[in-house]
């Protein structure tokens, strides 16, 4: 295995966890304060960095193909595998709809903008669709390539918005406690579905290999990079704007102007608008990745240029359908995304590891690599399941 592979998985990775929803942190966390909104994040970073670990634990002992709908079968039987295969497609299908709909948008802005073209609002989400689906439908190692380029532009989009906003910070406003207990619940969600990547870990799985020390070493920095860098927005955002600005600044539109106007800064705006284009664009091509490789799989596809445009196509096209004629339907159901999420990122993880290490024991097989906390650390990660389901619910 080459540390190229390596380097590009970690991006992948981290890549498909900073989306553009991370500009959504501060608003959601707006009465929080800076130290509430980081403790709840690093709780939940936390969580899904070990529910991804435990992924790991349960690949080592299948094929490197092998997809989420083949281990959910394999240890939960019948009824996990549709539960498993439920959420997965619910959850994917949702965000790629949620992504055309952005991309394509986006992109007949910028056709508008650059060229002087006006076109029809059909005609962007189409256009991305397509570009996005022929990168994803050439393979991982042309996704790993593509995401490489798009994630160092991002990165140097972030680190614009942080040298403009960072040296603005007020030491007053980082210490803000929150206005109201109450508000936690409304972030909890918000914050937990910053860090969703599990979708993307089969295809990660696939492209290297079941290597378990390289394997846990990307999912550990994987998810850790996106924290640092939510942290750094977090304190540039909430460290620049008090309480009372970001909570009349409720809309993402009239946050990103608001920091602009105080900073009073164009770049800003270009630095921001560059960043939520790029973080689309690579947050869309994990995900898609991963729905692909699932369908690929599921269905049985050949490895071949017929194969992959049927697959391809079974990826695509619904979320497409849904983006250009139901876009309302699908943000409703993306309000729901983290019940999908905490399924596929939490419970199936626990319940596949749990029923893993009881087979394994009883057969007196090798036990080979096992996550650190033991049948506790299962039990509290089921809780906070519990607990982010129960958020949503009541936000």
């Amino acid at each position: 295995m080459t540390q190229n592979k390596i380097f590009g998985s970690l991006l992948l990775i981290a890549g498909t966890t900073i989306g553009a929803g991370m500009l959504a942190l501060p608003i959601a966390s707006a009465g929080l304060g800076f130290g509430t909104s980081s403790a709840i994040m690093l709780i939940l970073w936390a969580l899904m960095a070990y529910t991804a670990l435990l992924m790991v634990e349960i690949h080592q002992f299948a094929p490197s193909d092998a997809s989420l709908n083949h281990l959910a079968q394999r240890l939960l039987g019948r009824k996990g595998q549709l539960i498993a295969n439920s959420a997965l497609m619910f959850l994917l299908y949702a965000l790629c709809a949620a992504y055309i709909a952005g991309g394509g948008e986006q992109v007949n802005q910028k056709l508008s903008t650059w060229l002087g073209l006006s076109l029809p609002p059909q005609a962007g989400a189409i256009l991305f669709t397509l570009l996005i689906g022929a990168i994803v439908g050439m393979g991982t190692h042309c996704v790993d390539l593509i995401n490489r380029g798009l994630f160092a532009l991002k990165l140097l989009a972030l680190l614009l918005m942080l040298a403009l906003l960072l040296p603005q910070v007020e030491s007053p406003h980082l210490l803000e406690l929150p206005l109201n207990q109450g508000l936690i619940i409304t972030a909890i969600p918000v914050i937990f579905t910053s860090f969703g990547f599990h979708g993307s870990i089969p295809s990660v799985v696939r492209y290297l290999g079941v290597e378990v020390k390289s394997l846990r070493r990307i999912m550990l920095l994987g998810s850790a990079l996106p924290l640092v860098i939510y942290l750094l927005w977090q304190i540039g955002s909430q460290g620049v704007l008090s309480q009372s600005q970001l909570l009349e600044n409720q809309s993402l539109s009239s946050f990103i102007n608001q920091l602009a106007s105080v900073l009073h800064s164009e770049y800003l705006s270009s630095a921001i608008s560059l960043f939520a284009d790029l973080a689309l664009a690579t947050s869309f091509l994990g995900v898609s990745l991963g729905l692909f490789d699932f369908m690929a799989s599921t269905l049985r596809r050949e490895d071949n240029f017929s194969g992959r445009s049927l697959t391809a196509a079974i990826t695509f096209l619904p979320p497409l359908g849904f983006a250009l004629f139901y876009p309302q339907g699908f943000i409703t159901a993306l309000g729901y995304a983290a019940i999908a999420l905490v399924i596929l990122a939490i419970f199936l993880p626990v319940a596949m590891v749990w029923t893993q290490r009881k087979m394994r024991d009883a057969a007196n097989l090798p036990t080979g690599y096992r996550v650190a906390g033991g049948k506790f650390a299962l039990l509290l990660a089921t809780l906070c399941g519990i607990v982010v389901i129960a958020a949503q619910m009541f936000s």
